[in-house]
């Protein structure tokens, strides 16, 4: 680099990049997948939500993982991000439960307050 010209446009160029605080179209299940959250059962919760997602043609839904969320006795647990709504947080998943919410919170718009962090503690 010669001049700060740039780097601006390189840092800019970056920028759109990684925006991660850009909102984001659609619907992003993330399911905890560390050490904890695999020792109690995530891999069978995230292959139900992929099946699901996959069965039901759902085209606007990613399936992430990440590493641990940080409430390890309430593992298996997701987060669900639909675009324009706060962040919903599931606990103490089966493959079952994970299908009950792509069809009632996910293609319905009905949160299973049931299954929900609050509801649990």
């Amino acid at each position: 680099m010669k001049s700060l010209e740039e780097l601006t446009k390189l840092r800019d160029a970056a920028i759109q990049k990684v925006d991660l605080r850009k909102e984001r179209k659609g619907t992003r299940i993330v399911v905890g997948m560390a050490t904890c959250g695999i020792a109690a059962g995530a891999r069978a919760v995230m292959a139900a939500l992929i099946d699901e997602v996959q069965k039901r043609g759902l085209k606007d839904v990613e399936i992430t993982q990440t590493g641990c969320i940080g409430v390890c006795r309430l593992e298996p647990l997701i987060e669900v991000y639909k675009e324009g709504e706060d962040k919903v947080t599931y606990v103490d998943l089966t493959d079952e439960k994970a299908r009950r919410i792509v069809a009632e919170h996910i293609v319905n718009g009905s949160i299973v307050k049931e299954y929900t962090i609050g509801a649990y503690e």
